[in-house]
Order: structure tokens, then C-alpha cells, then sequence
């Protein structure tokens, strides 16, 4: 049997983080029997985040690692289909949204002073209200200087907004005309990627300004939509 473990709802999302969502996708479109289960502190996970895949015992953590042991699981069915160029073209894709836009998500949300106090709420409503304040803002913290370190912290807000619509853009470029998904007539792990981050910015409740800034991507909210519709497996609650 298997069991992932993923962070619990908030912000109006069932599955919260795009990386928890996509694994679920996965495994449901590879029809395999798994158990969820919720972890609402993620320093309790191996590797510090979510999501971690218990497979006979096993634990892999990382969404990345966890679709290659599904991969190996399956003798080779994640890929089934993929030509070498498709691949490439869905690793490049993958790391744009996951390793770029995913960080300007987290910004909106985290690092938006209006839109801050949704994230006390929704992540640390299981700490007692007197120490709530201090242990989110000690979280803040370390988030802002991660954004930092990445580098789109050093920009302005006009910059990052910029950033922002350009990766949007080349996302939705980047989708076949005529064609539902990204290399076929199922979705597979690449849509799976891209859906689950679309997912956390356009249906994350309150609205934050990357899902404001996202609207006019109607062809991207189209594509995720009928991700999720195809596998039914939702981000939003």
C-alpha cells in the first residue's frame, strides 16, 4: 500500500502546495490504491517538506523523486508515450513553474502585508493565539530571506510582477494549439505539474495579486481546469 502525505487544506485549496497535488494526480491517473493522509508541520517530514510517499516502507520524499520511483514502480509507465524531445520540453516547462513562478506564489502569499494574517490563520490556527503572531512571523522571516536568496526577493514589486507575467505568458505559449494537453489526448506528469501550480493561483481564496495578475490567462485557467477535470482531482475545496 501506499501513503502520501500532504499538507492540509487552507486558502480555499483541498491541496494547498502544487507539489502535494501534482503527486496525487500522479497516482491517481496510474490508477494505484493509496491511502492520504495530512501533516500540518512540515519539519516533521524527512526532508523538511511536503510532499513524502511511504511505499512499502519506504520513504521518498520530494515530488520530483517520488514520480521517478513511480516511474520504476510501474516498469516505465509515468513516461509511457514521452519522446525524448516531449521530455525535455516538459523537465524545461516543470522548471519554470516549480523552480520560478512557484517562488512568486509563495511571495503573494507570504510576503503581501494585506494578505499576510490568511496565512496566520491558515497555517498556524493549530498554535495557541498568544504565541500565533510570533511563530508565523519567525516563518515570514525565513521565507523572505529564501526569496532573497533566490534572487526575485532583490527586485522591486513592478519587477516581480513583470517576472510574473512573462513565465505566464510562456506558459501559455507553450500550450499545443487545438490540443487539450501538452503531448496527447491524456494529461500526464508534466500536466500534471503545470495544473497543480495553476491550480494554487487561481484558485486560491482570498484572491491574492498573482491571481489578480493571472486572469487574463484565460487559456491557462482553461488547461488547468481540464486537468484536473480529466484525472478528477481538484486543488480547490
Amino acid at each position: 500500500m501506499l501513503e502520501l502525505v500532504t499538507l492540509p487544506p487552507a486558502f480555499g485549496m483541498r491541496n494547498v502546495s502544487p507539489f502535494c497535488l501534482k503527486a496525487e494526480m500522479l497516482l491517481t491517473s496510474l490508477e494505484l490504491p493509496f491511502t492520504l493522509r495530512s501533516e500540518a508541520d512540515p519539519r516533521k517530514a524527512p526532508k523538511g517538506k511536503l510532499p513524502f510517499l511511504i511505499s512499502s516502507g519506504e520513504v521518498i520524499a520530494d515530488s520530483e523523486l517520488i514520480t521517478e520511483h513511480l516511474d520504476a514502480l510501474t516498469q516505465g509507465k509515468v513516461y509511457s508515450g514521452i519522446s525524448a524531445q516531449q521530455k525535455s520540453q516538459g523537465v524545461a516547462l516543470t522548471r519554470l513553474a516549480e523552480d520560478h513562478l512557484y517562488w512568486i506564489m509563495v511571495a503573494s502569499r507570504w510576503l503581501d502585508e494585506q494578505w499576510f494574517p490568511n496565512v496566520v490563520d491558515d497555517f498556524f490556527g493549530i498554535a495557541p493565539r498568544l504565541i500565533r503572531p510570533l511563530v508565523a512571523g519567525a516563518a515570514r522571516r525565513e521565507v523572505a530571506k529564501t526569496y532573497h536568496l533566490q534572487g526575485l526577493g532583490r527586485h522591486t514589486m513592478e519587477e516581480q510582477r513583470g517576472f510574473a507575467r512573462r513565465d505566464l505568458q510562456a506558459l501559455q505559449d507553450a500550450l499545443p494549439a487545438g490540443q487539450e494537453f501538452l503531448f496527447g489526448d491524456t494529461p500526464d506528469i508534466f500536466d500534471f505539474t503545470l495544473a497543480a501550480m495553476l491550480a494554487g493561483i487561481f484558485d486560491n481564496r482570498p484572491a491574492t495579486w498573482l491571481t489578480e495578475l493571472a486572469q487574463p490567462y484565460t487559456s491557462l485557467r482553461d488547461y488547468a481546469e481540464g486537468v484536473q477535470a480529466h484525472v478528477g482531482v481538484y486543488g480547490r475545496e
